[in-house]
């Protein structure tokens, strides 16, 4: 697979491995646009996610001499990228506890449903603004479940929360977006 006409994955890999700056640089600008978009579903704001995704290269170019070769090299990486949004989100909530489970609080099925049909009606931007507004827990939580597709208990393991947490933050971000985005809606047929 080459990442530019003259220089393969292999040899950028290689180079990193033995830090050259100009094949750090190569693999920075390949995967920046994929790994911003990672980085922009943990913050509030565009700058946090520069912040984030260059402290999170700095860790893969650290890191990079530890890749045996086995499996995704994209993958391998986007690992300690969404590892390092984790620890991102465990640091700004480090002072905020984490909200405990509140059964009250699911959603119902039927909810579920609705969520296909009104997400529909809004664009990529809005859904980021919209979750990018959430509080760290939640953000959190909606990200590893929904994007990532860790399970409750892994979840609860990552950011050292319960399982019954795990899930009420998702419903509450749920609801939150829910919320946010029926907004924006009300808005455009407002006349």
């Amino acid at each position: 697979m080459a990442l530019n006409e003259s220089i393969s994955l292999e040899e950028i890999v290689n180079g990193c491995k033995k830090g050259k700056e100009v094949h750090q640089r190569l693999l920075f600008e390949q995967y920046y646009s994929i790994f911003m978009s990672i980085c922009l579903r943990y913050t509030h704001s565009e700058h946090e996610a520069k912040d984030l995704i260059h402290e999170g290269f700095i860790k893969i170019y650290g890191r990079i001499g530890e890749y045996s070769g086995e499996g995704s090299f994209e993958g391998w990486m986007k690992r300690i990228i969404v590892n390092n949004a984790i620890d991102y989100c465990r640091k700004k909530s480090a002072s905020k506890e984490m909200h405990v489970y509140d059964p009250v609080q699911f959603e119902n099925q039927s909810e579920e449903k609705e969520d296909s049909d009104f997400v529909q009606e809004i664009d990529q931007k809005e859904i980021l603004h919209a979750v990018q507004g959430l509080s760290e827990s939640y953000r959190a939580v909606f990200n590893l479940y929904v994007m990532e597709e860790y399970s409750h208990k892994e979840i609860a393991d990552k950011l050292g929360i319960s399982v019954g947490a795990s899930k009420s933050n998702l419903a509450k971000a749920k609801r939150n977006l829910r919320k946010a985005l029926q907004s924006l809606i009300d808005k455009r047929y407002v006349c």
